[in-house]
């Protein structure tokens, strides 16, 4: 279900000292009901997991467009990503996050995790088109428990990344996000499944 911004930035998040100047495009409740110290499971899950991270043929054709396109404009050359004409949000943080965990970074998606603590995760990714961040969030669901919450924050590299942005924008809602979220919960039911049976 995707949640209004507020939903992120009314909630006390280490993040907002940090990527002040980024924008939430996005915010989205993910279907992966838990206790409150179940973060680092979802977080394992998101690095570790056995689900395609894009489980949808659509979605999958869109994403080898995407890399296509790419690949044949140098869109996501190293130079242009984090570590080169991008610095690192690990550069901002403050003392006791830099010296804390920095979470796992992704294989099937290339995004570097930045931090991690009991109730939040920060990974990051950048090309020529946008600096971008993904904030997994541990929150009450309102009715006793916990679950996991999405909110995917970008600083568009000038004209280009805005009108980047805004022209995915309808392949995101419609072809990417559905499946990945759906995706996440059917997984991590069948981990939940696993655990219990020990």
């Amino acid at each position: 279900m995707r949640l209004p911004r507020t939903a992120h930035t009314s909630r006390p998040w280490r993040i907002h000292e940090i990527a002040g100047d980024f924008q939430v495009e996005d915010v989205w409740a993910l279907p992966t009901p838990g206790g409150p110290d179940d973060l680092a499971l979802l977080v394992d899950q998101f690095a570790h997991g056995k689900g395609d991270p894009v489980p949808s043929p659509v979605g999958r054709a869109l994403f080898a467009i995407r890399w296509k396109l790419g690949a044949l404009l140098g869109w996501d050359k190293a130079e242009d990503g984090v570590g080169g004409r991008l610095s690192t949000l690990r550069d901002r943080l403050p003392a006791d996050l830099r010296e804390g965990p920095s979470g796992p970074d992704l294989t099937a998606v290339p995004f570097t995790s930045v931090y991690q603590t009991h109730d939040e995760w920060v990974a990051e990714m950048g090309n020529r088109t946008v600096h971008g961040v993904m904030h997994i969030g541990w929150v009450p669901d309102g009715a006793g428990g916990y679950r996991g919450q999405m909110a995917v924050l970008v600083k568009p590299n000038g004209r280009f990344g805005a009108l980047y942005m805004w022209g995915i924008k309808p392949f995101r809602y419609l072809g990417v996000y559905p499946a990945l979220i759906r995706g996440i919960g059917r997984e991590w039911q069948a981990r939940a499944g696993e655990r219990a049976a020990g």
